[in-house]
């Protein structure tokens, strides 16, 4: 059963720091590349960071220079360390896994979501 789990939101000031989790299970592997999107109250989804299966980043221009995504590949665990939180980082942040499946293009799946309010 494919499933992902985030972990790590919450309540911060603006400046301050969190770090989100994200385990993987069921056939999804982070080593296959992931990404952490967010969706703010009557925004669409947008995405924050994509990591390709070789380490390759791509990062939203607004969190450039203060988030940064890892991977734990032996623990199947991504993170997104988010630094110099604002405001406007207010959202719910979901991580989407890829699972690759031969022959077929790669599907993908998401979860549950954890909440981050920026406020003071």
């Amino acid at each position: 059963q494919v499933q992902l789990v985030e972990s790590g939101g919450g309540l911060v000031q603006p400046g301050g720091s969190l770090r989100l989790s994200c385990v993987a299970s069921g056939g999804i592997f982070v080593a296959n590349g992931m990404a952490w999107y967010r969706q703010a109250p009557g925004k669409e989804r947008e995405m924050v960071v994509a990591v390709s299966s070789g380490g390759v980043t791509n990062y939203a221009e607004s969190v450039k220079s203060r988030f940064a995504v890892s991977r734990d590949n032996a623990k199947n665990t991504a993170y997104l360390q988010m630094n110099s939180l604002k405001p406007e980082d207010t959202a719910v942040y979901y991580c989407r896994g890829t699972k690759i499946q031969l022959g077929r293009p790669p599907a993908y799946y998401w979860g549950q979501g954890t909440q981050v309010t920026v406020a003071s």
